[in-house]
């Protein structure tokens, strides 16, 4: 089956080289091995005149098939996020003419020094011989957190097998190979990262102990939802009182417009008009919004946001990594969601105390919790 991955294209207009630090193990320039998609994000919208052509990659149809991929094409590299915990993997300079990188004081790559193997052992010193992919015609040399691969001429393939090669490499007639590709990675797995298979071992580094990133959170239908990391049980009809002492100032307020699953409301004796008055906290570095009441001032729902790329909210929240707990029995309502998407409608389907927003390749958008 043809894979078809879909893009966003955001433009300046600054054009030309940029420097970058390379951080071995860690990361290059502001990102950083383990940064949620959505950190990353918020650095090129700062930089929007170094960052002026950005891609997003990612397979439409089964998103956690595939990393999802930011790219650069104008600075010649992209970073990979682990399609399910959203958290960067990997770092690849795929054309070290377009990135200039500084390493302690020196500079190596862009369009005046090259990346040569000389002036790589140079730079970061002896290392181990490398691997020779003959299929590939690479050599990649490995230092903890980095690698290098070098495109090897089929005439010099014999000065290149594994443990025979002469460091650093150089070729009969006096020439050098220059760099193809660069890989920054995780170096506490000690795992060897490069083209080709070697590109999956790549894996974000472990979370901070302690960090909220990635928490679960427990759904008890009809009754509440419980942080297990931190702790908290935030139960319906709780107050915004109560949220505060448990959760923290919410990242944002607003007034509810449109409630579209008024159906559930049917037998509110108020009249309709009194229900615009209801009210969000936004939660979204916990992938959460609350609902209150505009009258009671308590909790009437919660939505839960998975995050996935192809909806309208992508990157508006840290996913939610939620599970829910108990029977919601069979679906009691099928309707069309949002038609306004650019990347195609949704479709809800109600069940008793929760509601899924599903987009059209199958995969849940978002969570509505309620009591019926």
């Amino acid at each position: 089956m043809s894979q078809r991955r879909n893009r966003r294209r955001c433009e300046g207009t600054a054009m030309g080289a940029i420097v970058l630090d390379l951080r071995p193990g860690l990361g290059i320039g502001p990102f950083s091995l383990g940064m949620p998609i959505c950190e990353a994000f918020a650095q090129i919208e700062q930089q929007p005149n170094i960052y002026d052509v950005v891609h997003v990659k990612y397979l439409d149809e089964d998103p956690l098939k595939l990393d999802i991929v930011i790219s650069f094409p104008d600075h010649g590299f992209h970073l990979r996020f682990d399609p399910w915990s959203q958290r960067l993997r990997l770092v690849e300079i795929f054309d070290i003419k377009r990135l200039q990188m500084c390493y302690a004081t020196s500079l190596i790559g862009g369009p005046s020094t090259l990346a040569t193997f000389v002036a790589v052992y140079a730079l970061f010193g002896p290392t181990f011989p490398g691997t020779y992919d003959k299929d590939r015609g690479v050599y990649t040399l490995f230092y903890p957190g980095l690698s290098f691969a070098f495109p090897i001429p089929t005439q010099y393939a014999d000065c290149c097998h594994d443990g025979e090669a002469e460091l650093p490499l150089e070729f009969p007639d006096g020439t050098t190979p220059v760099t193809c590709r660069v890989s920054i990675y995780d170096k506490s797995m000690d795992k060897k990262v490069g083209v080709g298979s070697f590109m999956d071992k790549a894996s974000a580094p472990p979370l901070p102990v302690g960090s909220l990133y990635m928490e679960e959170v427990h759904v008890k239908l009809g009754e509440e939802i419980w942080f297990t990391v931190g702790g908290q049980h935030i139960p319906f009809g709780a107050s915004p009182q109560d949220v505060w002492t448990e959760l923290g100032r919410p990242c944002g307020i607003h007034q509810k417009q449109v409630d579209q699953m008024v159906i559930h409301s049917a037998s509110d004796p108020r009249p309709r008009t009194t229900l615009c008055g209801d009210y969000f906290y936004n939660f979204f570095t916990r992938g959460l919004d609350i609902l209150f009441d505009g009258q009671t001032h308590k909790i009437k729902k919660f939505v839960l946001h998975t995050n996935y790329p192809g909806h309208a909210d992508f990157n508006s929240y840290i996913k939610c990594n939620f599970e829910i707990l108990g029977d919601c029995g069979r679906a009691a309502i099928q309707t069309q969601g949002s038609t306004s998407n650019p990347f195609g409608s949704t479709f809800v389907y109600g069940y008793q105390n929760v509601a899924f927003e599903v987009m059209k390749n199958g995969y849940i958008a978002t969570v509505t919790l309620f009591q019926s």
